[in-house]
């Protein structure tokens, strides 16, 4: 697929949405081990970055004037290979090797053996800085190409994280939008208990970004902000996706315990009744 070349209606995203999430379920539980909460609820807005809103090509992958994915957040991994599968970066098939030895599908992110990852993920907070780099790279190379960064809201308590805030405002990095995934929960429990970064938005306006806060599992919302993010000039843009852990799976939702376990072979079953 080329998506230079194709135009999905909402509905057909839906159906995408879904099927990322039955990919998450079923390789998640095959591994016996991963990340099903923060992969469920980021399901929509990977759907829309890939289905709909970034220019790139699966066939090429290193296409110099793809829009570019990091995801910052690289232990929910599963979304994005699932999306990378499902566009055509490779064959479907591969997803049930999650985390096997040999697989090119790790349990966090690896740009040197899995096609289309852009950033080898693990300690958190990494993936905005990296990005200014990549947005940085094409202002001096004279590409128009888009950067895409995906946190979570428990990454946010990162200090890097600010900072890189503080040096894409400074610099002016208008091709550059983060997408914060605000379900509201990290391992430890819920963030507002563990380390409370409200006023949130505010936050980022006082860094000097153009703030959007959407429902993260609309995609009218969705696409309507990745649109109004291109047209922001001379300041970077955060999109505040609020989005549900677990999203799609009634057992998952909002619950930590399915932050980083896998679940058993009866709540897949379950899971995948739930997603038909």
């Amino acid at each position: 697929m080329n998506t230079e070349t194709v135009s999905l209606s909402v509905t057909e995203l839906q159906t995408i949405a879904k099927k990322l999430r039955r990919d998450i379920v079923t390789m998640i539980g095959k591994a016996g081990s991963g990340h099903p909460g923060g992969s469920l609820s980021a399901v929509e807005i990977v759907t829309a970055l890939y289905f709909k809103v970034m220019r790139h090509k699966p066939d090429d992958p290193h296409w110099s004037e793809r829009d570019r994915f990091v995801l910052s957040k690289g232990h929910s991994a599963p979304v994005l290979y699932s999306a990378l599968a499902e566009s055509g970066y490779f064959p479907t098939g591969e997803l049930p090797t999650l985390r096997k030895f040999g697989s090119s599908l790790q349990g966090h992110t690896d740009c040197n053996c899995t096609p289309g990852v852009e950033m080898s993920a693990g300690s958190l907070g990494q993936g905005l800085s990296f990005s200014i780099g990549i947005a940085l790279a094409g202002r001096l190379n004279k590409q128009n190409y888009h950067v895409y960064t995906l946190l979570g809201d428990g990454e946010c308590e990162e200090g890097q994280v600010w900072e890189a805030a503080m040096a894409a405002a400074h610099f002016k990095i208008d091709t550059l939008t983060a997408i914060v995934d605000k379900n509201g929960l990290q391992i430890d429990g819920w963030t507002k208990d563990i380390m409370n970064t409200e006023p949130f938005a505010e936050k980022w306006q006082a860094f000097g970004w153009h703030t959007i806060e959407i429902d993260g599992h609309n995609f009218n919302q969705l696409i309507g902000a990745f649109e109004q993010a291109k047209t922001i000039k001379g300041k970077p843009t955060v999109i505040i996706a609020h989005t549900i852990k677990g999203k799609g799976i009634s057992f998952m939702e909002n619950n930590v315990d399915f932050h980083g376990k896998a679940p058993n072979p009866a709540q897949v079953e379950q899971a995948l009744k739930e997603l038909t």
